[in-house]
């Protein structure tokens, strides 16, 4: 599972940024990638959303690197702390058509991909559609909703998700008990 949820149908979101860091403008960013080291490469170019702003401004990665459990990022645009303090709660987007695949082979789905599948059993048994995907430390869990609004709870393992089918936005599960 990438951990890049859809922004809108045109963007991917990467990440917010949750404070400066410094006073040479570089700023704190909590990552939502499985690609932090291509995300935020220097160079790249990166859509920034401020709260309540609909459209997103550009921005060009100078500099990034790792810092305990965050992302230092620093943007060609801005200088220094001064500059930067207004972009706090600010969430980082990509291009919806910048959708980059794992390199180890795994089945990997953008969580947008999987969003709305329908959920059936092997036996045919249709269970609902997914509605959200929970980023737990383990692994992932699907919010599967069904007709009646009961709630289901899948943990994304090999065990019990059989199978994910994109383009017919339809996901086979092996029932187990406790799932429900």
């Amino acid at each position: 599972m990438s951990n890049e949820k859809a922004q809108s149908s045109t963007y991917l979101y990467i990440g917010k940024i949750v404070n400066t860091h410094g006073i040479r403008g570089e700023l704190r960013i909590l990552e939502n990638t499985d690609f932090p080291e291509q995300r935020f490469a220097k160079g790249n170019k990166l859509f920034l959303f401020l709260p309540k702003q609909k459209e997103p401004m550009t921005l060009t990665v100078e500099k990034s690197r790792r810092h305990k459990n965050v992302r230092i990022v620093k943007f060609a645009e801005y200088h220094n702390i001064n500059d930067v303090e207004h972009l706090r709660d600010a969430r980082l987007a990509v291009s919806g058509d910048d959708r980059l695949q794992s390199e180890d082979g795994q089945d990997e789905y953008y969580y947008d991909e999987v969003l709305g599948s329908l959920v059936v059993t092997e036996e045919g048994e249709e269970l609902g559609t997914v509605q959200d995907i929970l980023s737990l430390p383990a692994n992932d869990v699907w919010v599967v909703r069904s007709q009646d609004k009961k709630e289901i709870l899948l943990p994304f393992i090999e065990e019990i998700v059989r199978e994910v089918n994109i383009s017919e936005k339809r996901v086979t599960i092996r029932w187990m008990e406790g799932l429900a």
